[in-house]
């Protein structure tokens, strides 16, 4: 069951980005929980409603994402996913490149597995600048 669980939860992680990556914003809401709560690397936090009309608006485009995966820990009804988020985006027309720890929070409910919470953390500068392959693990509780 638990590894099951994070199969499934990594395949959903994938197809996120995939999604914000592609400029499907109806495919990353489907993802969404209704109260999801997106925290970025500068500190601003958004709901989905504010996250979804950045992106239509082209606030946010995503050119580029990586995120490999470090650790998912499967409990009852939740799963966290531990990892980075490397990407190269434009920000309020502001070319940036991101290296950022991340976590992600997913939650079950009646329609499956929803995004709850999201946070990406700038790495320190010693790190990498590129993710290295990362080994997924699941941990039960």
């Amino acid at each position: 069951m638990t590894s099951d669980t994070a199969a499934i939860i990594t395949e959903l992680e994938d197809r996120r980005f995939a999604a914000v990556e592609q400029g499907d914003y109806a495919a990353f809401a489907a993802l969404a929980h209704p109260d999801l709560v997106y925290a970025h690397s500068s500190g601003v936090v958004d709901t989905l409603d504010s996250y979804l009309a950045k992106c239509d608006s082209g606030f946010y485009v995503y050119h580029r994402v990586e995120h490999p995966i470090d650790r998912i820990v499967v409990a009852p009804g939740t799963v966290v996913v531990v990892g980075e988020m490397h990407a190269d985006i434009t920000a309020g027309g502001v070319s940036k490149h991101l290296a950022n720890c991340s976590v992600a929070v997913w939650t079950q409910t009646e329609d499956g597995w929803r995004l709850l919470s999201f946070q990406g953390t700038p790495l320190p500068a010693s790190a990498p600048a590129q993710p290295q392959a990362a080994a997924t693990s699941a941990v039960s509780q």
